[in-house]
């Protein structure tokens, strides 16, 4: 999807436009599939078990770019 003429609005009008869209998707009107819990439960017992990683946006920009050059 891409909304027209987007250049015309200042940076503060995008800001305002971006906070009603958020606060009109309501978090009841979200749907979850079942395979969708099961993945979050899943992640979340993996952080709670000390069984996963975590990287910085730095280390994460630095793989990218390897992984182009290479």
């Amino acid at each position: 999807m891409k909304i027209k003429d987007l250049d015309k609005y200042t940076n503060a009008e995008k800001i305002l436009l971006a906070e009603e869209l958020w606060e009109s998707v309501s978090k009841e009107k979200l749907e979850l599939t079942d395979a969708m819990k099961q993945e979050l439960d899943r992640r979340i017992s993996l952080v709670e078990e000390d069984k996963t990683e975590f990287y910085t946006w730095e280390d994460v920009k630095n793989t990218l770019k390897k992984s182009r050059n290479a």
